[in-house]
């Protein structure tokens, strides 16, 4: 059973978050829950391309600034982002200050910003069909599905950039595409 933990609160979660306060919220009221709209699923597409190479916990401290420097995440404000705002990104200590990923954040909020309203259809399109059971182990966990890949190489096909199939399988876990809590945990149903 190391892959649930009991918290000092009483309550049974998946191992994941320990016993870190933001992250035990996270779990709690954020990941593996649906999540739609535009700037919503535009968000978690920024951050998981943030994420690449760094622990998720690392974003989730840093989200409060990305969600103020990124005009919060609104793709039409992020799509308007030039040069100096790169630069300002790139001073900012309070982010991931990646110049690839800074420029893949804008570049991404171009293409969702032409297709208002269309992009959560479009990420959810790619949600399976089948409901799987809880898995009972995280080793019962994939780090990618035959839905991420084909979700991937759809968007990359459009010109996104950070959007490999393992990043959008965490999206789809974070946005609750798919529902990877542990059997025993609380917020598995």
């Amino acid at each position: 059973m190391s892959d649930l933990h009991r918290g000092p609160d009483g309550i049974t979660r998946c191992a994941w978050p320990g016993e870190d306060d933001e992250y035990c919220r996270y779990h709690d009221e954020e990941w593996g829950r649906p999540l739609h709209g535009d700037r919503a699923l535009f968000e978690k597409l920024t951050l998981e391309g943030f994420q690449a190479g760094l622990s998720w916990i690392t974003i989730l401290r840093k989200r409060p600034r990305f969600r103020d420097v990124f005009a919060g995440f609104d793709p039409a404000a992020v799509a308007a982002f030039g040069d100096d705002d790169v630069e300002r990104l790139m001073a900012d200590a309070g982010i991931i200050r990646n110049r690839s990923k800074i420029a893949a954040a804008i570049g991404n909020a171009r293409l969702v910003a032409e297709m208002p309203g269309e992009f959560d259809a479009l990420m959810w399109s790619f949600a399976p069909v089948r409901s799987r059971p809880h898995p009972t182990a995280s080793a019962e966990i994939p780090a990618s599905t035959a839905e991420s890949t084909a979700l991937s190489t759809e968007l990359r096909r459009r010109g996104f950039r950070f959007v490999g199939p393992t990043t959008m399988y965490a999206l789809m876990q974070s946005a609750g595409m798919v529902d990877d809590h542990i059997a025993g945990c609380w917020r598995a149903d």
